[in-house]
């Protein structure tokens, strides 16, 4: 039995950790429209990025990653702090930007 949940333990242990399909960002600063269009530029152009969503409202950018690709979350935010705005925090989600987007539609 001991074996078995060694084995076990081993097994689980040599998973690939599997990367975050998208980040999001707290960042304070934003409060316009050019804002968030300056913010998904940047981050547009960024090797990995399948799309970008700024939720002002709420403070939040939400980066996806393109299929089989990973997100630089050291480079993404970077670009944030460069552009002027300061990051909160970075986490990992699993929210698409399609989501998100119908999320904060929801919410008007």
């Amino acid at each position: 039995m001991r074996h078995l949940i060694l084995s076990c333990a081993l097994a689980v242990a040599a998973l690939p950790a599997q990367a975050a399909q998208s980040l999001m960002a707290t960042v304070n600063g934003m409060v316009c429209a050019f804002c968030a269009q300056g913010i998904e530029k940047t981050i547009t152009r960024m090797a990995g990025t399948k799309a970008v969503f700024v939720d002002l409202k709420n403070k939040v950018v939400l980066v996806e990653a393109r299929e089989g690709r990973t997100l630089d979350e050291k480079a993404i935010g970077a670009a944030i702090v460069d552009a002027g705005y300061d990051v909160v925090k970075m986490e990992p989600s699993t929210l698409s930007v399609e989501e998100m987007k119908a999320a904060a539609k929801a919410r008007r």
